[in-house]
């Protein structure tokens, strides 16, 4: 998700890879497999990058952390019928 929110920003400032990563300081690759998931970046690079797109690592660690909020909260019917699924499968 953080790769994801990092691309969604550069896109928005509609700058390539190229641009974004030479401000950042990394290669245009190494970018490119970190907006895929490809990568683990420590929290040096993911501030270096952050930097690069002006945003900083609270603005964008809280971001995804809206992401995971919003992606993991499942309408109370599905988790009622996973619930169910779960004591099936267990008994």
């Amino acid at each position: 998700m953080v790769g994801d929110q990092l691309r969604r920003r550069r896109h928005h400032r509609d700058e390539t890879l190229t641009e974004t990563a030479g401000n950042a300081g990394v290669s245009p690759q190494y970018l490119s497999e970190v907006e895929r998931g490809l990568k683990e970046p420590s929290s040096e690079m993911i501030a270096a990058i952050a930097g690069a797109l002006d945003t900083s690592l609270i603005e964008l660690t809280s971001a995804v952390a809206d992401e995971l909020r919003r992606a993991t909260a499942a309408p109370a019917s599905a988790a009622v019928s996973v619930t169910r699924g779960a004591f099936a499968l267990a008994a």
